[in-house]
């Protein structure tokens, strides 16, 4: 074949594979168009419109009185669909809104606001966010009577997306405990804890994607609504929660320590009061909740002389020795095998009785009695720690709760020397929550009971489950030992190691403790300092622990540093509690004193106080009315608090939840600082009121 013959057939194969190329880019034209037509249509709907979730209201987090710890307040992010706007809507409200937007966010001139929506709906763009700030509710309200929102979302193209926060009223108080959640689903505390109940079930609702790939919500008739979260009822009490953190973080500044924690319980219900837990900073300045050392693993250590009260639960149980047994604890220093064992006082304590050891807090004392009486059967030594649980988990209602752990007799890590320390508190670790389990069992005549802090949920303001109390063991020793123990704990205060707390008002029982550190597998000459017990000491009502880590100084001992706080916090709630403060005064005191000063609020909760103490008080209004007292010779005559609509009303006087409630109501915005009553307003009583101006109060 010559050249020629060959170029030609070249070309007739060339334009054969073109025809036939051609011929199969028709074919598949007319099967996208004919054959899969509907499936093309039906996937390019779904690049446009999708079923998005949409997120469930969160429930709310409340103290025992109802006062509120965590809620969701919604907040709007504010876009537009300028194209639904009909023609003379637009041009007659166009200037005005424009205005609105640029003096409500102050970032732009009201042209630069009309040109971007101008912009936006000659290009027909059908969603624009107006600005990033997001606005409150009240704003919200007042936005929707401007111009062209007052049209609404079908007629004015207002777009008000919800995205709700996380408030918290009281700021960081219990900040640790009612805990966080974040975006990965994982945090602390009751947040994270009982999130399942709180966080509700998504809805669904149909979205549409516009440029940009923003995603817009049309309404559908397919949209399923969520379905809001439970609410959560603690057993917290804010008084008591704010006094624990106050008196815990003075001592910790005072005594430069690394970390502390406060529990406070209700003895007959195992509610949990207040949980108090306080950092150094790691730049060194001031101190923060960044872990829950009270019940979790952080707070797992060997508890020190605290644990003494289990080694007298087994020797009183065993019959093993008497009250009135006499000690020989020598100079102050004893040797158990290899090891030396040594006591607080130099030169020793001598001859003690055992009630003496234990109010003295003697190490060589309670491990000569331990190791007398348990040294040939370990066992059973430990048999007591298992049987008051201090060997398991205590199954709180908060994750993340720390594993107790003993050495076991008969295992490799077993010595000659453990169970004389085991006996004061070492060779083991306990959290602070064990060992306060352990001393409300004592105070609650041998029985004991789980703790709790989450006593109900509930949703629309009905009940849906309630977390009862549970006995875990109705008797840890018999009548005849828990009463020694009783007696025991009682003389650390009036007699011994605790005795700089001793109050004249009512009974204290408890114990300190005291701990070196193990860092690094050495003893150091940093403590862990402790003190647990409970008040009244001859009715209990309340148990409670305190723990201060590394404290710097001298006299780095329990009873120096931990008993104070306990105390404070006991004179604290004693005063406030009116069960605890029944006794009448003989009429002649009553006639000379005074009435006590009563604040502003609402009328049926002060009579409620006021009938509480026998206070003679008057009123004729509505029960719901605000009002101020006027004290007159023999009572108390309630007078009504002015509550114009359009008038800023006096809140002076009044607790937060209180002003909070009247203030908001009146759509103004409260900002606060301090805590107590509120002792000044930055608007007065009387003004105007401007829809969300901000209110500053100053508490005190």
């Amino acid at each position: 074949m010559n050249i020629k013959s060959s170029i030609v057939l070249r070309v007739r194969i060339a334009f054969i594979l073109v025809a036939l190329f051609a011929m199969a880019i028709f074919y598949r034209m007319i099967v996208l168009q004919v054959v899969e037509r509907d499936v093309w249509e039906a996937k390019a709907e779904t690049l446009h419109y999708q079923m998005r979730p949409v997120s469930a209201t969160r429930g709310n987090i409340y103290a025992a009185d109802g006062s509120l710890l965590a809620t969701s307040l919604p907040f709007y992010k504010v876009a537009l669909d300028p194209t639904v706007v009909s023609e003379d809507v637009f041009i007659e409200g166009i200037d005005s809104l424009a205005y609105h937007l640029s003096t409500f966010y102050k970032d732009q001139s009201a042209a630069a606001y009309k040109r971007m929506i101008m912009d936006a709906r000659s290009s027909k763009k059908r969603y624009i966010v107006l600005n990033r700030t997001q606005i409150g509710y009240q704003e919200k309200q007042d936005m929707s009577t401007w111009p062209i929102f007052k049209r609404g979302r079908s007629s004015g193209g207002v777009i008000f997306e919800k995205v709700e926060k996380r408030y918290r009223p009281f700021k960081d108080l219990a900040g640790r405990t009612v805990g966080f959640l974040n975006e990965d689903d994982y945090g602390a505390g009751i947040e994270y804890s009982f999130n399942n109940y709180l966080s509700g079930k998504n809805g669904e609702a149909l979205f549409q994607r516009i440029a940009g790939g923003v995603w817009k919500p049309v309404f559908d008739a397919a949209d399923i609504k969520p379905a809001d979260g439970f609410d959560i009822l603690t057993t917290l009490d804010i008084n008591i929660q704010d006094v624990a953190e106050s008196a815990l973080l003075r001592q910790l500044k005072a005594k430069d320590a690394v970390f502390g924690a406060v529990i406070v319980m209700e003895v007959a219900t195992g509610h949990i009061k207040a949980i108090a837990n306080l950092q150094k900073n790691k730049n060194g300045k001031g101190y923060g909740e960044n872990y829950n050392y009270a019940i979790g693993d952080q707070g797992l250590t060997e508890p020190g002389s605290t644990f003494k009260l289990l080694s007298m639960l087994a020797l009183l149980e065993e019959g093993k020795v008497s009250l009135t047994d006499k000690v020989d604890t020598g100079e102050g220093v004893f040797p158990f095998y290899d090891r030396k064992m040594t006591d607080a006082k130099n030169g020793g304590f001598g001859v003690l009785t055992v009630k003496e050891v234990f109010e003295n807090s003697s190490n060589i004392g309670i491990s000569k009695l331990v190791e007398q009486n348990f040294g040939h059967n370990p066992s059973k030594f430990v048999s007591y720690i298992e049987k008051v649980g201090l060997d398991k988990p205590i199954g709180f209602q908060l994750k993340g709760e720390g594993e107790p752990y003993f050495k076991k007799p008969g295992s490799k890590l077993w010595y000659g020397t453990t169970l004389p320390w085991m006996s004061i508190g070492y060779e083991g670790k306990l959290t602070p929550l064990h060992t306060l389990m352990l001393y409300n069992a004592v105070a609650n005549n041998g029985t004991m009971v789980k703790p709790i802090i989450v006593q109900a949920t509930s949703k629309g303001g009905k009940v849906d489950a309630r977390f009862e109390t549970e006995i875990l063991r109705k008797k840890i020793a018999s009548d005849k030992t828990i009463k020694q123990l009783q007696e025991l704990l009682e003389g650390v205060v009036s007699n011994g190691t605790a005795k700089n707390i001793f109050s004249k008002d009512y009974k204290i029982a408890g114990k300190t403790g005291t701990a070196q550190k193990l860092i690094e597998g050495r003893y150091t000459k940093k403590y862990y300092t402790s003190f647990a017990g409970y008040f009244p000491a001859d009715k209990p009502k309340y148990s409670a622990i305190v723990i201060i880590d590394s404290p710097v100084g001298f006299n780095a001992f329990g009873g120096d540093i931990a008993a104070p706080v306990f105390k404070e916090i006991a004179d604290m709630i004693f005063a406030q509690d009116i069960e605890l403060n029944q006794k009448t005064p003989d009429k002649a005191f009553r006639a000379a004193v005074s009435f006590p000063s009563v604040k502003t609020g609402k009328v049926d909760e002060l009579q409620m106080i006021c009938n509480k103490f026998g206070i003679s008080n008057h009123f004729q209004g509505n029960a719901e009315a605000w009002v101020k007292p006027i004290n007159q010779l023999k009572s108390i005559q309630w007078q009504a608090r002015a509550n114009v609509e359009k008038v800023v009303p006096d809140v002076s006087g009044m607790t937060l939840r209180d002003a909070l409630y009247v203030l908001e109501n009146k759509g103004l915005r409260v900002v606060y600082q301090g805590k107590g009553k509120v002792k000044d307003q930055s608007i007065p009583a009387g003004a105007p009121v401007q829809q969300n101006n901000i209110i500053n109060l100053v508490l005190g």
